[in-house]
């Protein structure tokens, strides 16, 4: 896997939209946790946010590279 990708003459790095696809798939879980009562059974919701944003964005990174 390239190291940095080109977007309209720019070097961008790989993790910019793996950021962004993580983004758009925490904005899924985050509707599903809400519609399931996860939230009402956490500590802290928004600081368990914070750890799945975190946990999937580091699997996929670790997986690309």
């Amino acid at each position: 896997m390239p190291r940095e990708i080109a977007v309209l003459g720019t070097l961008v790095p790989t993790l910019v939209p793996v950021f962004l696809a993580t983004g758009m798939l925490m904005l899924f879980l985050d509707r599903l946790f809400a519609r399931a009562g996860v939230y009402a059974k956490v500590w802290h919701p928004a600081l368990f946010r914070a750890a799945i944003f975190a946990s999937i964005f580091s699997g996929i990174g670790l997986y690309i590279y």
